[in-house]
């Protein structure tokens, strides 16, 4: 039996800000229980729900040396779904309304944390063969777990590995800063260690103490080692090649599931998809006051509205998108310029293009199940979950060929009848009017090869079950 720890800094249900806490909530759950003991560490953020809060069980307490000061660390423990999970307290640092503030505020408070979380272990009853770290918040662990824990022999041989969910954010601030917060030597902050471009970089120093280092899918693995996708760290990811791996993230069937899920109008699955799956779309035409029309091409966008999504590429075909053959649904919120763009698009074509600019979790489930393609033209994209979603409930994806896109969408073939969507290259605008056009004459003009596309992208297996046989041989083999 192998012991391993999950250090992060958020997890479904505890707190979600993104697609990292949906990894470190349901990986646990679909791995080996025979051969795998796997819990998780997180902040006792004061945010967590308080349905959580009250099943949490008192476990330890301590004092801490953070370099000159001396701070409280409470340890509580809870269990569910069959997995542990800890939580470290300290008020001073985990009070706030969201998990994440300003960042010179989260480089100290991740500081505290990683040190805390590995001050914690050996009062868990629980001693980890391997510690799997989640982004930069996590950095330090690897880094801290060569420095001064290597004087206490409880520590000989615990392995580490990093995992970068978006190579984006990096945990950056100046080197003196973090050596006075961390009490790291100046050791440390060398070029081929924390030290990146003048500053310290959490994230860095744990690429480079990791024993293994993992990112969310194939191609982005691939990418990272590229300047344009490897954020002023393409050199490191280069001389790391060979503790590289790429393992794209699963999707929870059950949370996503057309034949059960709740918050749609009509439930339906790979069966009976031909008949059952258009009553969504004019229930939601209906509710947002679109024409009411089942036979309308209808495209979905369930985003962050920024410029990584690709919606640069969206603004400048946006008449074109809006064509009278086309209803447009999107859902989300972001960058004021788009926000007000979407605004604007449906005020001019009312019955034609819906925007729903906030976020909320029972329209994403109406839109996925609703549409019959949903658009991601996203600049990069480490794995990326919408697709998936799309894929699920019979919503045929067009998305740019980048990171966890290209790995998990088939694109069309009509001489070979293969192909879960449709696909584009280069980042251009007309390129993904293209794909548009395209996936829009099959829709019209072939419907019996549009609704191949859905079967086999409704058949294609992204739950969590593939993903997690690829972590268990990456811990066998540590």
């Amino acid at each position: 039996m192998k012991n391993i720890l999950f250090v992060a800094s958020e997890c479904v249900p505890f707190i979600k800000t993104g697609g990292l806490a949906d990894v470190v909530g349901a990986l646990p759950k679909y791995c080996n229980k025979d051969e795998f003991d796997i819990r998780v560490l997180i902040p006792n953020y004061k945010s967590i729900p308080q349905k959580y809060k009250s099943q949490m069980r008192y476990k330890t307490h301590f004092y801490m040396d953070l370099a000159w000061r001396t701070q409280y660390v409470g340890v509580l423990e809870m269990e569910l779904d069959g997995v542990k999970f800890y939580f470290i307290d300290n008020e001073f640092y985990f009070a706030g309304d969201k998990p994440y503030g300003e960042i010179y505020q989260d480089i100290e408070k991740f500081a505290f944390f990683s040190k805390a979380a590995l001050s914690a272990m050996p009062v868990l009853d629980f001693r980890p063969d391997i510690i799997h770290c989640h982004d930069w918040q996590t950095g330090l662990i690897p880094v801290m777990l060569h420095d001064s824990f290597q004087n206490n022999p409880f520590y000989h041989g615990i392995k580490t590995v990093m995992t970068i969910h978006n190579l984006k954010f990096q945990g950056v601030w100046d080197k003196k800063t973090i050596q006075d917060i961390t009490g790291l030597s100046s050791y440390y902050f060398a070029p081929d260690k924390l030290e990146a471009y003048g500053d310290a970089n959490y994230l860095k120093g744990g690429i480079v103490y990791a024993d293994m280092v993992t990112t969310v899918s194939r191609t982005y693995a691939e990418e990272i080692k590229t300047p344009f996708y490897g954020e002023g760290l393409d050199g490191l990811m280069n001389a790391r090649s060979n503790c590289l791996r790429g393992i794209v993230n699963g999707l929870d069937y059950d949370v996503w599931n057309p034949e059960t899920d709740p918050y749609i109008v009509n439930n339906y699955n790979a069966i009976n998809f031909r008949k059952e799956k258009v009553k969504n779309k004019t229930a939601l035409q209906e509710e947002l006051g679109l024409a009411v029309n089942d036979k309308i091409f209808a495209v979905g966008i369930v985003s962050r509205l920024t410029d990584q999504k690709g919606l640069d590429l969206v603004d400048y075909v946006i008449e074109e998108l809006c064509a009278p053959d086309m209803q447009f649904i999107v859902l989300g919120t972001g960058d004021p310029k788009y926000e007000n763009l979407f605004r604007h698009y449906e005020w001019k074509y009312k019955d034609r293009v819906s925007a729903n600019i906030y976020y909320n979790n029972e329209r994403s489930h109406k839109i996925y199940a609703a549409c019959d393609a949903y658009l991601m033209p996203s600049l990069f994209e480490p794995c990326g979950l919408s697709q998936l979603m799309s894929l699920r409930y019979g919503t045929v994806p067009i998305v740019r060929e980048t990171g966890g896109l290209k790995d998990t969408v088939e694109p069309y073939n009509q001489y070979e009848n293969t192909g879960t969507g449709f696909s584009f290259r280069n980042y251009n605008a007309h390129e993904m009017l293209n794909a548009v056009r395209y996936a829009k004459d099959v829709y019209y003009n072939h419907k019996r090869e549009w609704n191949k596309i859905v079967d086999r992208g409704m058949a294609a297996d992204f739950s969590w079950k593939a993903s997690a046989g690829q972590y268990e041989d990456l811990y066998r083999c540590m």
